[in-house]
């Protein structure tokens, strides 16, 4: 019976885990409509979150379309269809590789300094310290963190998207030999509003948990060094794969036939 055992307390903790993430994210956003607000934390969180994003984020994109555009014609060569590479490239970034990738970079970037600076005010007691001077730590520190990159990266996908195009664009113009005006025309004309607030809406959802992700592992991070490494380590794992499955799922709710 050990193995059944092991078994169920695999089961057990997973579902606990489930139950516990579920009543922080609940709690989250409850906190949205009871004051206090700290909207200097807020402000400070779209700083960090979304500006100093952007640079991590137009590089990624432009690579990236730039590749694809190249993959693209290598592919298309072999069955003569060239001259798909505007559209798909415009329909690959905007729907699936803009939203994943700036998801992805943000959950690197963010979901790591969140989740190390809440573990670390935990261990040196400083979230003890707030809670002895009447101040929520939900409302404080998370509510702040996960409403601003809830915000926020819609504009940064809005921004990856555009970039991931012009990447696209430069190496089809420039190495590919596309026109200029006819490139952009099959862009503009092959792209339809309806995958650009698709890719907007996955952003919101991938920066919602790319924040909650950093802000509960910090929360419940260990004591100690290790506990703030670990913590930050894991946060960055869930976060990543929780966005690839909440993309699969958007997907599939968006564009499945």
């Amino acid at each position: 019976m050990n193995p059944v055992a092991h078994l169920g307390r695999a089961v057990i903790a997973a579902l606990a885990f489930v139950g516990r993430l579920s009543i922080f994210a609940g709690t989250t956003v409850l906190n949205l409509v009871r004051p206090p607000f700290y909207l200097r934390e807020f402000w400070i969180a779209v700083l960090h979150i979304g500006y100093f994003s952007l640079p991590v984020v137009g590089l990624t994109a432009i690579f990236t379309g730039g590749a694809l555009a190249l993959q693209i014609y290598a592919g298309g060569a072999r069955f003569s269809a060239e001259a798909v590479v505007p559209q798909i490239v415009a329909i690959g970034m905007v729907r699936e590789l803009g939203p994943v990738l700036v998801g992805l970079m943000i959950a690197a970037r963010v979901t790591s300094s969140v989740a190390a600076e809440i573990a670390t005010m935990r261990v040196t007691e400083q979230i003890d310290a707030l809670v002895t001077l009447s101040t929520d730590p939900m409302k404080y520190l998370t509510l702040p963190r996960v409403l601003a990159a809830t915000l926020v990266m819609p504009i940064l996908v809005g921004v990856g998207d555009i970039v991931g195009i012009f990447g696209g664009f430069v190496v089809g113009t420039e190495t590919l030999g596309f026109n200029a005006a006819t490139y952009v025309k099959n862009t503009v004309d092959f792209l339809e509003p309806f995958d650009i607030i698709s890719s907007l809406t996955k952003g919101a959802v991938f920066g919602f948990i790319a924040a909650l992700m950093g802000c509960f592992y910090g929360m419940n991070s260990g004591r100690g060094a290790q506990g703030v490494g670990q913590a930050t380590k894991t946060s960055v794992v869930a976060a990543a794969v929780l966005i690839l499955a909440a993309n699969f799922i958007l997907t599939q709710a968006f564009f499945a036939i």
